[in-house]
């Protein structure tokens, strides 16, 4: 198999933290009710303190793209809505100053964003943002980032996450990158290759070249490693790949069918499904000795494993009651029992990264489609509501899920896949852009920031 090189661009951060101004801001968002009215937010254009060509364009345009990537984070989830900018009064500037109050509230502002950036002498990229509150007419954030000057998309994520979790209290998500199956070509000559991207479906790049099927890619929870299936010589085989060093493995041929391999919360072990003999079983197998152990020995199929962030548990799907249902078992294959008991059948289970719910494909009344229960059965609800969603994948904070969706045909025939999210009430629901037909993605963990405070 062959790969194409990744770009590394998890180019090293250093943030300096300015002192905020006020340790109890009023503004706040509510993220736990079903339905919010959006805060409205204003993000004039990041001002340079001297207006250079740099190696991507005028440093003015820079920052105006900057302003945009943060408009677009906050308003994707449905939280925030953005103040046009076409109705600011103040003209922000690049000096450090606080800004007039009494020119945003007639526009009913309650969050205002400032910004400037500068080259330095050693040629990186200067980055410092202010958070505002215009009612209180207080500093509630302000932090500074030196980095490339070609990593500007990335800080303006991170400049994301840092509002999102000043205003929500929960941690943000936008610093973060998704991996899934790029399709092209007709049905009986479909190359699905391995893609990359940001969360918001920017710097995509493929890393494998069509030449063999790959399937089920799956991030590692806390480093920057994916797992996937792929068939080399018309073989099941698993593959881990590190995204940083651009260089992959092979974790182990298996003449048996191997599904859907997805890592422990400490990234030491890969649990996945082995069929022998007509039988599909639940195996682990841990990275550092290689030694595979098998977890269940059901003449059920047995597949989509999936563990609690605390890795004591781990989650099912299993037609070994007579229809495909959800199950919980302990770590070692211990103590399984059933969860899901509604009408129709359960797939494709994934446990929160906060430890309250498990998502999954449910199959019924003609629809795929995507919900979340409590890790006890309790609690169903649906997400989505479409002819054919699947595949769900959490953000690293739990508050949105990704899947994909095969329209319909006329006639009832599949479609093409695309990438999709929603967060936890169901009424935002966005297309993520891709430029080829999606499917399976997987989330990544936050990309790894060092900081330095004063």
């Amino acid at each position: 198999m062959r790969l194409f090189f990744l770009r590394k661009t998890a180019a090293l951060i250093v943030c300096v933290f300015f002192a905020s101004h006020a340790a109890h801001a009023q503004l706040r968002v509510d993220v736990t009710r079903g339905t919010v009215e959006p805060v409205p937010i204003a993000v004039p254009e990041f001002a340079p303190v001297v207006d250079v060509e740099t190696s991507t364009g005028p440093l003015s345009d820079i920052g105006a793209s900057i302003s945009q990537v943060i408009v677009s984070n906050l308003v994707s989830t449905g939280l925030f809505r953005a103040v046009d900018e076409n109705a600011f009064i103040e003209k922000i500037t690049a000096a450090p100053t606080r800004p007039n109050f009494a020119s945003w509230r007639p526009l009913a502002v309650q969050g205002l964003v400032t910004g400037r950036l500068e080259i330095k002498p050693d040629g990186n990229l200067r980055v410092e943002f202010r958070l505002w509150d215009v009612v209180q007419e207080i500093q509630m954030e302000g932090v500074g980032y030196n980095t490339p000057v070609s990593n500007w998309r990335r800080i303006a994520h991170v400049i994301s996450d840092r509002i999102y979790s000043r205003l929500t209290g929960e941690e943000g998500y936008f610093d973060t990158r998704i991996v899934y199956i790029a399709e092209q070509g007709e049905a009986k000559d479909r190359k699905k290759r391995l893609a990359i991207m940001d969360q918001d479906g920017a710097n995509q790049q493929l890393l494998t070249d069509g030449s063999y099927l790959v399937l089920t890619p799956r991030f590692s929870p806390n480093r920057q490693e994916i797992t996937f299936l792929s068939y080399f010589n018309d073989q099941p085989r698993v593959y881990l790949f590190n995204i940083l060093t651009n260089r992959f493995e092979v974790l182990g041929d298996f003449p048996s069918m191997t599904f859907a391999p997805r890592f422990s919360p400490d990234g030491n072990k890969v649990i996945m499904t082995l069929a022998e003999n007509g039988n599909s079983d639940i195996y682990v197998m841990d990275l550092r000795t290689r030694k595979v152990t098998r977890l269940t020995d059901d003449p059920g199929i047995d597949t989509s494993p999936s563990y609690s962030p605390d890795g004591s548990k781990i989650v099912f799907n299993s037609d070994r009651g007579g229809s495909q249902q959800l199950y919980v078992m302990n770590a070692d294959g211990s103590g399984v029992h059933r969860i899901s008991f509604g009408q129709g059948r359960y797939a494709t289970p994934v446990w929160s990264p906060r430890g309250d719910l498990i998502a999954f494909t449910k199959i019924g009344e003609r629809k795929f489609r995507i919900g979340v229960m409590r890790t006890d059965g309790n609690g169903e609800r649906l997400l989505s509501d479409a002819y054919q969603d699947e595949g769900p994948t959490w953000s690293p904070n739990g508050r949105v899920l990704m899947f994909f969706r095969t329209t319909r045909y006329e006639g009832g025939k599949g479609g093409k896949p695309s990438l999709w999210s929603v967060d936890l009430t169901g009424y935002n629901e966005r297309q993520v852009p891709t430029p080829f037909d999606a499917s399976d993605p997987a989330w990544s963990p936050p990309l790894p920031v060092t900081t330095k405070g004063r």
